[in-house]
């Protein structure tokens, strides 16, 4: 695996490609450190510091995705997020607007509108979140039990906030358009390496946090089994995501003046784990809803305030059995949105094609649709316990690891992303030496 390490860099167009992805991600991390004008950065410090001492926020999920920026307060304290909702918005759309779907189905023209829709949707989110973010930390409200937190924001006129949304909004324009770049002249898709970069970049932070936390052997020995569970789920999750459904296809050979086409097999790869990690993005965002709505209503005394602060929050049963069965739902949502049998088996009998046994048309979307939610079921639940680690950890050790890094989301992203990154470098390592990294 080395020498392909070695092999790679010395193919020159490869080698230019590595380099800049290298040097994008170099420039995404140093804005990451960047505050944004207006905000008091020592007050944020001494806030991110007590946060990390044990009090919960409730912005967890967004703040991973930005790789800590967005606690931070800096120009790409968004993040990745905006465009990751923007995307996933537009995907749902596509299939209830027939405008949309038209334009999905007319190929690289069609997806190149759909990519300026969202491009325009994300700055849109962008504003929006950003308005909230600053608003949030206005009122003190982003970080609970910050003796400080009132003060984050000290010059609260309304021209420094229009700076503050308007500098995150362009932070958020220019995440998008460095992701694009790495996509057109670098390595694997831009925004999922970016999103890998963001998640990757918490790690050493939160290991050496549960170590100092630790009470046995000065942490050595939690600091230990926390590494060994990552290396299991990365196991687990890598076998998952790997696994298929093949069912198999054959076409008809036809016979066109002197030559004949078709009569190849082939087969329609379904994976267990479908929908990757969509439905957990969606249960999170769900979940942080009614959470949101409180800490924005401040110190509210009503009952519902009081009931979704006592059982809505990270490592209580009752959020424990909604988050799993929202990601359940969630699952099979997006598989049957974004794979239609129908779909797939008219396009198989208008090219001849057929699964053994089974009779083109209706029969053959019937037979796809009933593979399809077997399937899905151990995916769905293996996605279900998968986000449900961390909330384990927590009960398992105590509580000590409040930033337990082996969270569900961020070990689906990395492998699923790593997966694919290293995919394309083999692919092109094989192109010129006919070996890629595994042999």
């Amino acid at each position: 695996m080395l020498t392909a390490f070695a092999r790679a860099f010395k193919t020159p167009d490869l080698r230019k490609k590595l380099l800049f992805t290298f040097g994008i991600i170099v420039l995404y991390r140093l804005g990451a450190h960047i505050p944004v004008p207006g905000v008091d950065y020592e007050n944020v410090q001494q806030c991110v510091k007590q946060a990390q001492q044990g009090s919960k926020n409730l912005l967890g999920l967004m703040d991973m995705f930005s790789g800590g920026a967005l606690l931070q307060i800096t120009i790409f304290a968004l993040g990745i997020m905006p465009y990751i909702t923007a995307s996933i918005i537009l995907q749902l759309l596509t299939v209830v607007i027939p405008r949309l779907e038209a334009l999905k189905k007319e190929g690289q023209s069609g997806q190149a509108k759909i990519t300026q829709y969202t491009r325009y949707l994300t700055v849109a989110l962008a504003i929006l979140q950003g308005t909230g973010l600053v608003a949030t930390a206005k009122s003190g409200a982003l970080f609970s039990g910050c003796t400080v937190a009132d003060q984050i924001v000290p010059d609260q006129s309304i021209f420094t906030i229009a700076v503050m949304v308007i500098t995150m909004t362009a932070g958020t324009a220019l995440v998008m358009w460095l992701g694009e770049l790495i996509t057109d002249r670098g390595v694997g898709n831009g925004m999922s390496i970016l999103m890998f970069i963001s998640i990757a970049a918490g790690f050493p932070g939160s290991l050496w946090a549960i170590k100092e936390s630790g009470k046995l052997a000065k942490g050595w020995i939690e600091f230990g089994t926390v590494i060994l569970i990552g290396f299991v789920m990365v196991a687990l999750v890598v076998f998952v995501e790997q696994a298929q459904r093949r069912i198999p296809v054959q076409y008809a050979k036809r016979m066109i003046g002197r030559r004949s086409y078709g009569g190849t097999s082939t087969y329609i790869p379904l994976k267990v784990n479908q929908a990757g990690v969509i439905p957990v993005i969606f249960a999170s965002s769900l979940l942080y809803i009614p959470i949101l709505i409180v800490q924005f209503a401040g110190n509210s005394t009503s009952g519902w305030s009081a009931w979704i602060q006592q059982h809505l929050v990270d490592g209580k049963p009752i959020h424990t059995v909604i988050y799993f069965f929202l990601i359940v739902f969630f699952a099979f949502f997006y598989v049957a949105i974004s794979f239609n049998p129908e779909e797939v088996a008219d396009n198989m009998k208008k090219y001849g094609g057929f699964i053994p046994g089974i009779r083109a048309g209706r029969p053959t979307a019937e037979y796809l649709s009933y593979v399809l939610n077997r399937i899905t079921w151990p995916g769905s639940l293996y996605l279900g316990l998968i986000a449900l680690v961390p909330t384990m950890a927590l009960a398992g050790f105590g509580g000590a690891n409040a930033n337990f890094p082996f969270g569900g989301t961020s070990i689906l992203i990395i492998v699923g992303v790593g997966l694919e990154t290293v995919k394309q470098i083999e692919s092109q390592l094989q192109q010129r030496n006919y070996e890629g990294f595994l042999r």
